[in-house]
């Protein structure tokens, strides 16, 4: 290994163990994930919880887990839950854009002045 690469690999290590100062790009980083987070995180979870909830209609459908529950006829009841689900599933994108665009809205002039201020430098 050359000079060259060593000096390039102690930098890079280096660099790891220094203390970063905070830029204004970090809070624009940091702001703009304060607006898609909650909108992603509603996404994800609302959206597993639908796809459990159809994929519980499905199974009573489907198997004999309907009669081990005590359910006489499953296919009605499995048919309702899995609809519910899918229901779920299609307004989860709609829900999403409105969270997220309530978002943008409450935010948008704190970013967009912090973003001028950046580019005008």
């Amino acid at each position: 290994m050359n000079k060259n690469d060593q000096q390039f690999i102690a930098q890079k290590i280096r660099t790891q163990y220094m203390e970063k100062e905070a830029s204004e790009l970090d809070a624009l980083r940091k702001l703009d994930a304060k607006v898609k987070r909650p909108a992603n995180v509603f996404a994800y979870v609302f959206g597993s919880v639908s796809a459990i909830i159809m994929g519980a209609g499905m199974s009573l459908v489907m198997t004999d887990i309907g009669a081990t529950v005590g359910l006489d006829s499953a296919m009605v009841p499995g048919i309702v839950i899995g609809i519910i689900g899918m229901i779920m599933a299609l307004v989860n994108y709609p829900i999403y854009k409105g969270v997220l665009g309530n978002r943008k809205k409450k935010y948008s002039a704190e970013i967009l002045k912090l973003s001028e201020k950046i580019m005008s430098k």
